[in-house]
């Protein structure tokens, strides 16, 4: 059922994000959704970029409207779409990110468990506001929404507006996240995007005419995980929050330091009554009161990630004598008694797990190219010199150690 008129809501993206379904218009005032307003977009990228406080929930918003821009001006798609999948697919960019948990990422390290599948555990919730929404709209709606999400709907179009390598998702966090940073790393032509997409033979693709607008959307993929995405201090600030989960957990096991506001986290069966607890003000709030823990090793640890006192990093590569001066870290650290399952962590980043764009054991982008006079759609790769060099770098890693800024890389001994 549509609304007796467009409502609107201002963006500093899209400028506005314009809601016409009434379904749509309910399930943000459901509190599942209303909870995204406390979920940070970027997690450990705060502490970097002071500017990207924005939420999950301005991102899900802006994900529907490029969707809903792509149902309503893409020739092909409502062809190819049916109403209630038309609407389904509205709803699952609206939805696609309702279980996220506190810290972004961090929080699925902690609890072992999918922000995907709790998405779908709370959509499917019949106690749920979301589920009872759906359902009311159209019986089959939340399982037609969880399917394509999940990518076993049957309607391969409507799953690639969700997730594919040209998404609405990647679309949006990209221009939001580099507007948010204060960066132009994450910046391309949306518009040129959306005017050149296609349909054929039920695929998303795009016209030759707009290859290069995808090249710039790539590229600038490719940076924001460089520049933004994999900073160190970003990681460096992620890897406390762990340690301190690690050691709360161990604590907890014992009956010591409980800190009510944390325990949500470790529901062995998921409660969604208790998820929506979760937020990033919460758990900050229970990680500040464990600044005063009798455990120094938790109060250490809380004390740093409210403090900003992060740990220092370099790069292995930059290491004097290899291990013999990973030995005199550590050696340091057993002196000034910090734990090193906690204070020390090696991390590998391989530019081949990170690269913007594949097509090995992926489905690629296609471009809708002219042939004789007949339509033929290509692999990217096929058509782009600029992916195909992409595609065929070679592979480089990086090893970074981080360790607390008490102690003295080696060569400063």
């Amino acid at each position: 059922m549509r609304l007796p008129e467009t409502k609107v809501l201002r963006d500093p993206i899209h400028g506005y994000v314009q809601i016409q379904e009434e379904v749509i218009w309910k399930l943000i005032d459901t509190p599942e959704f209303q909870r995204l307003r406390r979920i940070r977009q970027l997690g450990g990228d705060l502490e970097v970029y002071h500017t990207a406080e924005h939420s999950r929930f301005a991102h899900s918003l802006g994900v529907y409207e490029i969707c809903r821009r792509v149902v309503n001006e893409v020739p092909g798609v409502k062809e190819t779409l049916s109403l209630l999948e038309q609407k389904a697919v509205l709803c699952a960019a609206l939805l696609h990110d309702l279980g996220h948990g506190p810290f972004s990422h961090c929080y699925e390290d902690i609890s072992k468990t999918s922000h995907e599948d709790i998405t779908q555990w709370l959509i499917l919730n019949r106690d749920g506001q979301v589920f009872q929404v759906l359902a009311k709209e159209d019986p089959a709606l939340p399982k037609l929404v969880t399917d394509i999400l999940a990518h076993r709907s049957g309607c391969p179009l409507a799953e690639d507006l969700i997730s594919s390598q040209l998404d609405c998702d990647r679309m949006d966090y990209l221009l939001r996240d580099a507007y948010c940073t204060g960066t132009s790393y994450g910046s391309f032509d949306l518009e040129r995007v959306l005017r050149t997409l296609r349909v054929k033979d039920g695929i998303l693709c795009v016209k030759r005419s707009g290859m290069h607008s995808v090249e710039d959307y790539i590229m600038a993929r490719y940076q924001m995980y460089w520049q933004v995405y994999l900073h160190p201090d970003a990681a460096g600030y992620e890897l406390l929050v762990n340690a301190f989960f690690e050691r709360y957990a161990k604590l907890r096991q014992k009956k010591q330091n409980r800190v009510a506001l944390l325990e949500p986290i470790y529901d062995c069966i998921f409660d969604p009554r208790r998820f929506y607890l979760l937020d990033d003000f919460s758990v900050l709030s229970g990680i500040n009161q464990a600044q005063f823990a009798n455990d120094p090793v938790l109060a250490d640890l809380a004390e740093r990630i409210i403090n900003r006192r992060l740990l220092e990093w370099k790069n292995e590569s930059d290491l004097p004598n290899g291990p013999a001066a990973i030995q005199m870290l550590l050696d340091q650290m057993e002196q000034a008694d910090f734990d090193p399952e906690l204070y020390f962590h090696r991390q590998t980043l391989r530019l081949d797990e990170y690269l913007p764009y594949r097509e090995e054991n992926s489905i690629p982008i296609r471009i809708l190219d002219q042939e004789g006079g007949q339509e033929a759609l290509k692999n990217l790769s096929a058509c782009s010199t600029v992916v195909k060099a992409l595609l065929e770098m070679k592979e480089t890693e990086i090893t970074r150690l981080y360790f607390p800024k008490e102690l003295k890389w080696p060569e400063q001994r």
